[in-house]
Protein backbone atom coordinates (compact mmCIF):
# COMPACT_ATOMS: atom_id res chain seq x y z
CA UNK A 1 0.00 0.00 0.00
CA UNK A 2 1.31 3.66 -0.83
CA UNK A 3 2.73 6.31 1.41
CA UNK A 4 -0.17 9.21 0.50
CA UNK A 5 2.00 12.58 0.22
CA UNK A 6 -0.54 14.75 1.68
CA UNK A 7 -0.23 18.05 -0.12
CA UNK A 8 -2.79 19.84 2.68
CA UNK A 9 -0.48 18.66 5.52
CA UNK A 10 2.60 20.12 3.49
CA UNK A 11 1.36 23.64 2.72
CA UNK A 12 0.03 24.17 5.73
CA UNK A 13 3.71 24.16 7.24
CA UNK A 14 5.29 25.57 4.09
CA UNK A 15 2.62 28.58 5.00
CA UNK A 16 3.32 28.45 8.47
CA UNK A 17 6.74 28.86 7.74
CA UNK A 18 6.47 31.55 5.20
CA UNK A 19 4.15 33.77 7.81
CA UNK A 20 6.72 33.36 10.98
CA UNK A 21 9.55 34.64 8.51
CA UNK A 22 7.65 37.68 7.55
CA UNK A 23 6.45 37.94 11.02
CA UNK A 24 10.06 38.03 12.08
CA UNK A 25 11.10 40.47 9.91
CA UNK A 26 8.40 43.10 10.13
CA UNK A 27 7.82 42.29 6.34
CA UNK A 28 5.43 44.57 4.30
CA UNK A 29 4.50 41.75 1.44
CA UNK A 30 2.22 42.70 -1.57
CA UNK A 31 0.07 40.56 -3.95
CA UNK A 32 -1.70 41.72 -7.01
CA UNK A 33 -4.11 39.25 -8.65
CA UNK A 34 -5.67 40.00 -12.10
CA UNK A 35 -8.76 38.53 -12.93
CA UNK A 36 -10.28 39.06 -15.98
CA UNK A 37 -14.07 38.18 -16.98
CA UNK A 38 -16.46 36.25 -15.07
CA UNK A 39 -15.48 32.14 -15.22
CA UNK A 40 -16.68 30.52 -12.43
CA UNK A 41 -13.69 28.39 -12.20
CA UNK A 42 -11.25 31.28 -12.25
CA UNK A 43 -13.31 33.41 -9.20
CA UNK A 44 -12.61 30.36 -6.92
CA UNK A 45 -9.11 29.68 -7.53
CA UNK A 46 -8.93 34.17 -6.82
CA UNK A 47 -10.52 33.45 -3.98
CA UNK A 48 -8.09 30.42 -2.40
CA UNK A 49 -5.25 32.43 -3.23
CA UNK A 50 -6.44 35.48 -1.30
CA UNK A 51 -6.88 33.43 1.37
CA UNK A 52 -3.48 32.04 1.17
CA UNK A 53 -2.59 35.84 1.42
CA UNK A 54 -4.08 36.14 4.36
CA UNK A 55 -2.88 32.69 6.10
CA UNK A 56 0.76 33.56 5.47
CA UNK A 57 0.64 37.59 6.43
CA UNK A 58 0.76 38.47 3.05
CA UNK A 59 -1.60 41.57 1.93
CA UNK A 60 -3.66 40.55 -1.52
CA UNK A 61 -4.62 43.37 -3.78
CA UNK A 62 -7.55 42.16 -6.37
CA UNK A 63 -7.89 43.85 -10.01
CA UNK A 64 -11.00 42.75 -11.88
CA UNK A 65 -11.07 43.55 -15.74
CA UNK A 66 -14.35 42.89 -17.72
CA UNK A 67 -14.51 40.22 -20.29
CA UNK A 68 -14.20 42.28 -23.08
CA UNK A 69 -10.96 44.15 -22.00
CA UNK A 70 -8.94 45.32 -24.70
CA UNK A 71 -5.12 44.25 -24.59
CA UNK A 72 -3.16 48.09 -24.12
CA UNK A 73 -6.18 48.18 -20.77
CA UNK A 74 -4.59 45.14 -19.79
CA UNK A 75 -0.82 46.08 -20.51
CA UNK A 76 -1.19 49.22 -18.64
CA UNK A 77 -2.64 47.95 -15.62
CA UNK A 78 0.58 45.73 -15.05
CA UNK A 79 2.70 48.71 -15.59
CA UNK A 80 0.90 50.63 -12.83
CA UNK A 81 1.28 47.18 -10.82
CA UNK A 82 4.75 47.06 -11.83
CA UNK A 83 5.65 50.58 -10.33
CA UNK A 84 3.81 50.02 -7.33
CA UNK A 85 6.25 49.46 -4.69
CA UNK A 86 3.64 47.82 -2.44
CA UNK A 87 2.86 45.26 -4.94
CA UNK A 88 5.90 42.34 -4.83
CA UNK A 89 3.74 39.75 -6.86
CA UNK A 90 2.01 40.28 -10.12
CA UNK A 91 -0.21 37.34 -11.18
CA UNK A 92 -2.84 37.22 -13.98
CA UNK A 93 -5.05 34.75 -13.01
CA UNK A 94 -5.62 32.46 -16.39
CA UNK A 95 -6.99 31.60 -18.83
CA UNK A 96 -7.63 34.51 -20.50
CA UNK A 97 -10.56 35.68 -23.01
CA UNK A 98 -9.50 35.27 -26.57
CA UNK A 99 -8.64 38.92 -27.83
CA UNK A 100 -5.41 39.14 -25.25
CA UNK A 101 -2.14 38.56 -25.88
CA UNK A 102 -1.15 35.95 -23.00
CA UNK A 103 2.68 35.82 -24.10
CA UNK A 104 2.41 39.22 -24.28
CA UNK A 105 0.63 40.01 -20.94
CA UNK A 106 3.46 37.56 -19.40
CA UNK A 107 6.03 39.74 -20.84
CA UNK A 108 4.75 42.58 -20.01
CA UNK A 109 5.31 41.69 -16.26
CA UNK A 110 8.26 43.05 -14.42
CA UNK A 111 10.14 39.70 -13.70
CA UNK A 112 11.45 40.35 -10.63
CA UNK A 113 7.39 40.38 -9.78
CA UNK A 114 6.60 37.56 -11.90
CA UNK A 115 5.38 35.17 -9.42
CA UNK A 116 4.14 32.50 -11.71
CA UNK A 117 7.68 32.55 -13.47
CA UNK A 118 5.76 32.68 -16.86
CA UNK A 119 8.36 35.68 -18.07
CA UNK A 120 10.67 34.45 -20.59
CA UNK A 121 13.77 35.32 -18.50
CA UNK A 122 12.22 33.02 -15.50
CA UNK A 123 11.78 30.35 -18.10
CA UNK A 124 15.19 30.92 -18.92
CA UNK A 125 16.60 30.75 -15.64
CA UNK A 126 14.53 27.39 -14.98
CA UNK A 127 16.09 25.99 -18.08
CA UNK A 128 19.55 26.95 -16.94
CA UNK A 129 19.33 26.55 -13.27
CA UNK A 130 19.80 29.75 -12.00
CA UNK A 131 16.07 30.28 -10.93
CA UNK A 132 14.91 32.71 -8.31
CA UNK A 133 11.06 31.99 -9.34
CA UNK A 134 10.61 29.08 -10.02
CA UNK A 135 7.27 28.01 -11.64
CA UNK A 136 4.71 27.09 -8.83
CA UNK A 137 3.36 23.78 -10.02
CA UNK A 138 6.33 21.68 -10.69
CA UNK A 139 8.52 23.83 -7.72
CA UNK A 140 5.40 22.12 -5.42
CA UNK A 141 6.17 18.54 -6.66
CA UNK A 142 9.71 19.17 -6.09
CA UNK A 143 9.13 20.53 -2.27
CA UNK A 144 7.27 17.16 -1.77
CA UNK A 145 9.81 15.06 -2.78
CA UNK A 146 12.50 16.81 -0.22
CA UNK A 147 10.06 16.87 2.49
CA UNK A 148 8.84 13.38 2.20
CA UNK A 149 13.04 12.32 2.02
CA UNK A 150 12.22 10.90 -1.97
CA UNK A 151 15.72 11.33 -3.61
CA UNK A 152 16.08 12.13 -7.11
CA UNK A 153 19.89 11.48 -7.83
CA UNK A 154 20.20 8.35 -10.35
CA UNK A 155 16.38 7.18 -10.40
CA UNK A 156 14.58 7.17 -13.97
CA UNK A 157 11.88 10.11 -14.07
CA UNK A 158 9.00 10.36 -16.66
CA UNK A 159 7.01 13.24 -16.96
CA UNK A 160 3.77 13.08 -19.28
CA UNK A 161 2.80 16.39 -20.36
CA UNK A 162 5.29 19.02 -22.07
CA UNK A 163 3.44 22.65 -21.29
CA UNK A 164 5.69 25.62 -20.48
CA UNK A 165 3.62 25.63 -17.62
CA UNK A 166 4.32 22.08 -16.26
CA UNK A 167 5.85 19.78 -18.55
CA UNK A 168 8.66 21.21 -19.45
CA UNK A 169 9.76 23.35 -15.95
CA UNK A 170 9.02 19.78 -14.54
CA UNK A 171 11.68 18.26 -16.12
CA UNK A 172 13.90 20.51 -16.37
CA UNK A 173 13.96 20.95 -11.83
CA UNK A 174 13.92 16.78 -11.92
CA UNK A 175 17.25 17.40 -14.41
CA UNK A 176 18.94 19.87 -11.92
CA UNK A 177 18.62 17.02 -9.29
CA UNK A 178 20.33 14.50 -11.32
CA UNK A 179 17.61 12.74 -12.10
CA UNK A 180 17.37 10.92 -15.95
CA UNK A 181 14.51 12.77 -17.35
CA UNK A 182 11.98 11.15 -19.93
CA UNK A 183 9.64 13.43 -21.58
CA UNK A 184 6.40 12.00 -22.90
CA UNK A 185 3.58 13.41 -25.12
CA UNK A 186 0.50 12.88 -26.87
CA UNK A 187 2.84 11.63 -29.68
CA UNK A 188 5.23 9.52 -27.73
CA UNK A 189 5.51 5.68 -29.02
CA UNK A 190 5.00 2.76 -26.83
CA UNK A 191 4.08 5.57 -23.40
CA UNK A 192 3.12 2.52 -21.21
CA UNK A 193 6.35 0.72 -21.59
CA UNK A 194 7.94 4.18 -20.82
CA UNK A 195 6.83 5.10 -17.74
CA UNK A 196 6.69 1.20 -16.86
CA UNK A 197 10.40 2.21 -16.12
CA UNK A 198 9.95 4.98 -14.16
CA UNK A 199 11.18 5.32 -10.43
CA UNK A 200 9.27 9.07 -10.55
CA UNK A 201 6.22 9.22 -12.95
CA UNK A 202 4.74 12.38 -12.96
CA UNK A 203 1.37 12.44 -14.65
CA UNK A 204 0.07 15.87 -16.72
CA UNK A 205 -1.47 15.38 -19.19
CA UNK A 206 -5.17 16.78 -18.26
CA UNK A 207 -6.88 13.25 -19.64
CA UNK A 208 -9.28 11.72 -16.46
CA UNK A 209 -7.82 8.06 -14.94
CA UNK A 210 -5.26 8.53 -18.00
CA UNK A 211 -2.41 6.48 -16.27
CA UNK A 212 -3.56 3.27 -15.61
CA UNK A 213 -1.73 0.31 -13.57
CA UNK A 214 -0.23 -1.06 -16.81
CA UNK A 215 1.76 2.43 -16.55
CA UNK A 216 3.22 2.04 -13.53
CA UNK A 217 6.28 -0.48 -11.97
CA UNK A 218 6.20 -1.66 -8.41
CA UNK A 219 7.33 0.85 -5.86
CA UNK A 220 7.08 3.61 -8.33
CA UNK A 221 6.33 7.57 -6.97
CA UNK A 222 3.63 8.31 -8.54
CA UNK A 223 2.85 12.14 -8.68
CA UNK A 224 -0.44 13.30 -10.13
CA UNK A 225 -0.84 16.75 -11.36
CA UNK A 226 -3.80 16.01 -13.26
CA UNK A 227 -7.43 18.38 -12.65
CA UNK A 228 -10.32 17.00 -14.53
CA UNK A 229 -13.61 18.24 -13.72
CA UNK A 230 -15.72 15.83 -14.04
CA UNK A 231 -20.13 15.85 -13.43
CA UNK A 232 -20.94 18.04 -10.95
CA UNK A 233 -18.11 18.73 -8.71
CA UNK A 234 -16.34 16.30 -9.03
CA UNK A 235 -12.56 15.78 -9.73
CA UNK A 236 -10.37 13.72 -11.29
CA UNK A 237 -6.68 13.43 -11.62
CA UNK A 238 -4.65 12.03 -14.65
CA UNK A 239 -3.90 9.04 -12.64
CA UNK A 240 -6.31 5.96 -11.81
CA UNK A 241 -5.77 6.04 -8.52
CA UNK A 242 -7.78 2.96 -7.31
CA UNK A 243 -5.56 1.16 -9.81
CA UNK A 244 -2.75 2.61 -9.39
CA UNK A 245 -2.39 3.33 -5.49
CA UNK A 246 -1.89 -0.79 -4.25
CA UNK A 247 1.51 -0.72 -6.75
CA UNK A 248 3.25 2.69 -5.53
CA UNK A 249 5.24 3.53 -2.82
CA UNK A 250 4.23 6.74 -2.65
CA UNK A 251 0.86 8.63 -4.56
CA UNK A 252 -0.69 12.13 -4.38
CA UNK A 253 -4.21 12.08 -4.26
CA UNK A 254 -6.39 14.56 -6.34
CA UNK A 255 -7.74 16.45 -4.89
CA UNK A 256 -5.27 17.58 -1.74
CA UNK A 257 -2.39 16.89 -3.30
CA UNK A 258 -0.23 18.70 -5.66
CA UNK A 259 -3.34 21.60 -5.77
CA UNK A 260 -2.40 23.01 -2.41
CA UNK A 261 1.44 22.51 -3.27
CA UNK A 262 0.97 25.04 -6.05
CA UNK A 263 -0.40 27.64 -4.26
CA UNK A 264 1.92 27.55 -1.19
CA UNK A 265 4.87 27.95 -3.78
CA UNK A 266 3.23 30.94 -5.15
CA UNK A 267 3.58 32.44 -1.75
CA UNK A 268 6.90 31.08 -1.27
CA UNK A 269 7.41 32.50 -4.68
CA UNK A 270 5.75 36.05 -3.52
CA UNK A 271 8.14 36.52 -0.14
CA UNK A 272 11.02 35.84 -2.63
CA UNK A 273 10.26 38.26 -5.14
CA UNK A 274 9.92 40.66 -2.34
CA UNK A 275 13.39 39.44 -1.25
CA UNK A 276 14.90 39.86 -4.52
CA UNK A 277 12.91 43.75 -4.98
CA UNK A 278 14.41 44.90 -1.20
Amino acid sequence: MAQILDGKIMSAEIKAEIKAEIERGNLKVGLAVVLVGGDPASRIYVDWKKKDCAECGIESFEYVLPENVEQSELLSLIDKLNADKNIHGILIQQPLPKQIDVLAANERINPLKDVDAFHAENTGRIMTGDYRLTACTPAGVMEMLKRADISVAGKDCVVVGRSNIVGKPMAMMLLHEHGTVTICHSRTQNLSEICKRADILVAAIGKANFITADFVKNGAVVIDVGMNRGEGKKVYGDVDYEAVEPLASYITPVPGGVGPMTRAMLMLNTLTAKKLQS
